[in-house]
């Protein structure tokens, strides 16, 4: 247990004052009642398992902070790491700030954060090892570093940076509330430490000493209905009706004049401050080839082949019931099975692949850990009933011979079975594998286009695969390939316009949308501008190349070589696409300062060396 100091003083110690029942989100403050079989337990911490006695145990804590106080002296950061002996590249809680107006007018806000113990943390559902829990005991969220396996969705989810992924441990870590410190009645350090008394901490909804306000937003706060977080602010001194971020972050916030308090759902603060539109100005377009690699270049390999993998095997299993007797079996005893065994080999590749995503690669099999809640946990479990699936398809198809002590209809009963279970599962595992990308707290990936562009990819990528296989096979043989080139050339082109629709219509959305969405269009029109529209010219290209096989019909080899170039190119605009799709993405997470938490900063330290001293605060490998 956590001792105290003889001589601490009394406003390192939490207030004991009355409370509403409910908070402003109408959830009780309450959370569980004293004489529950289940109170009383001890929370072991250090493996101590007394328990603390501190009243107000079992009810909603959290955070205060007065934006009018906020010095910027960044005690609060050095006492929490301090706490909790981060390394200098973490920082469980970190102190960002706005600015606006123009000399000698200049104004800024400083904003103080850290993990605010939500009462939906989206962190908890999105874990898929379980690694978090929301316990009783003060409304805690608390985090066990060693459940992770470093897969790092939680740090995708949370709209505040609150979990820390650790690239050397290969975990994540995040503020614990400072438990236990709580239980023998102290604040958490940050708090104690404040020295403008701009950081304060108590039973939720219970206004401080010297306070006024308990609002729940704040300029540059992200939108509170995501997580309804634990904290509440005070900002009452005058501030420029516009206010811009200091790190690389392209948003910018406007004082409404007209809605005292923003509308539901969009980003603001109290006064009316909501992220508005952004100005292009003469931001020219780039290539920036060299930063469109990150950390998600397992993930862009992984769901390329899965949805190459899925597409292809729809082919061979219902092409031969649509007319396409090519594909079928029968056609080609030997071709058809080993293709089969091809793609088992190559998504077993993809799977080995995803797994440098982790920290932690060798834990995970803990990512069905959460299937109730996580994305990630069913995308895992989608994929693997697919390759089982599609396993056992193959070896009933390929090898009947292992199971020739069983009646032949039976046999061919089975390998039907799991041919029909497969063809439902692949799609499916699509579909929870976008599931994960739907984030609130990702705006540029919060559309419906995701779902469109990973059908899509299954549609040309497959439709590409089948073809390096059978149109070769079929013209060493002699045999007629036109039909089938025609019909994986109508594939192809249906795949382009669907990803081409999801695209416009992801264009038009991220245009008018402000804040981070419109960010992320900025970036993807000047910082990848040439890029995004080298991939968007290779779509064309290939559209016009299918098309005039499908039309044309071209045979020969100056036919094949035609459409060979179309499917290099569309394997190029599906790769580069997909590195956009990660590198694109803008987080609604706290503003950052010139030097800490800007990835602008970061990226420089990187490539100039600084981030080879401790001091600086950056991590030098980015998984």
């Amino acid at each position: 247990m956590y001792k105290p100091r003889d001589n601490e003083p009394d406003y390192a110690f939490v207030p004991r004052t009355e409370h509403p029942e409910t908070n402003c989100y109408g959830k009780p403050i309450q959370l569980v009642d004293e004489n529950d079989p289940l109170a009383g337990q001890s929370l072991n911490i250090n493996g101590d398992s007394s328990v603390g006695d501190n009243p107000n145990r079992y009810k909603q804590h959290g955070f205060y902070f007065n934006a009018d106080n906020c010095i910027a002296c960044h005690a609060c950061e050095a006492a929490c790491a301090e706490k909790n002996d981060t390394p200098a590249h973490l920082a469980f809680r970190s102190v960002g700030y706005l600015e606006g107006g123009s000399y000698p007018a200049v104004a800024r806000l400083n904003i103080s954060m850290a993990c605010n113990h939500c009462d939906n943390p989206v962190c908890l559902k999105g874990c898929p090892t379980r690694a978090y829990t929301k316990f009783a005991e003060y409304g805690a969220v608390l985090q066990d570093p060693d459940i992770c396996f470093g897969c790092g969705y939680c740090t995708w989810v949370c709209p505040y940076n609150a979990p820390q992924l650790d690239p050397v441990a290969g975990h994540v870590s995040k503020c614990n509330m400072c438990v236990d410190r709580l239980e023998v009645g102290l604040k958490p350090a940050c708090a104690s430490a404040c020295l403008g008394g701009a950081l304060d901490f108590g039973v939720i909804e219970t206004t401080p000493e010297n306070r006024e306000q308990l609002a729940t937003r704040i300029p540059g706060f992200p939108d509170p209905s995501i997580t309804h977080p634990n904290i509440r602010f005070q900002q009452t001194r005058s501030l420029p009706r516009e206010l811009h971020r200091t790190d690389s972050t392209p948003v910018r916030y406007v004082r409404d004049e007209q809605n005292a308090r923003p509308d539901p759902g969009v980003k603001g603060g109290q006064g009316g401050y909501r992220s508005a539109p952004l100005k292009r100005g003469n931001r020219p377009m780039q290539w920036s080839l060299a930063t469109l690699r990150s950390r998600e270049d397992p993930l862009v390999i992984f769901t390329l082949i899965t949805q190459a993998v899925v597409g292809a095997f729809l082919l061979l299993f219902l092409g031969p019931r649509f007319g396409l007797e090519t594909l079928s079996a029968a056609s080609h005893p030997v071709a058809y099975p080993v293709t089969l065994f091809g793609l088992i080999a190559v998504q077993t590749f993809a799977l080995v692949i995803s797994t440098l995503h982790l920290g932690r690669p060798h834990r995970f099999y803990r990512a069905f850990n959460n299937l109730r809640y996580s994305p990630v946990s069913r995308e895992v479990a989608a994929v693997a009933v697919f390759y089982n699936l599609l396993g056992a398809y193959a070896v009933l198809s390929g090898l009947p011979q292992l199971f020739g002590w069983l009646p032949d209809g039976l046999v061919g009963g089975l390998r039907d079975i799991a041919g029909w279970l497969a063809a439902m599962a692949g799609p499916a595992s699509i579909y929870f594998m976008h599931r994960i990308y739907r984030i609130p707290a990702r705006p540029f990936w919060n559309h419906w286009q995701v779902l469109s562009s990973f059908y899509a990819s299954m549609l040309t990528l497959g439709a590409l695969v089948v073809a390096m296989v059978f149109v070769p096979l079929q013209a060493m043989q002699g045999g007629e390939y036109g039909l089938l080139l025609r019909a994986l050339s109508a594939l192809v082109l249906a795949g382009l316009a669907l990803e081409a629709f999801g695209l416009y219509r992801h264009a038009d959305y991220l245009r008018h949308t402000a804040g981070e969405a419109q960010a992320a269009w900025l970036e993807q029109t000047t910082t990848f501008g040439k890029t995004y529209w080298l991939r968007n010219s290779l779509m064309l290209a290939t559209a016009l190349l299918m098309g005039l096989s499908l039309l044309a019909g071209f045979s020969g080899t100056a036919g094949l070589a035609l459409w060979g170039l179309g499917a290099l190119a569309a394997l190029a605009a599906a790769v580069i696409g997909r590195a956009l799709f990660y590198v694109l993405v803008i987080p609604t997470t706290m503003p950052g300062a010139f030097f800490w938490k800007n990835p602008a900063f970061q990226e420089h330290a990187r490539e100039a060396g600084l981030a080879h001293m401790p001091q600086v605060g950056v991590q030098v490998v980015e998984h």
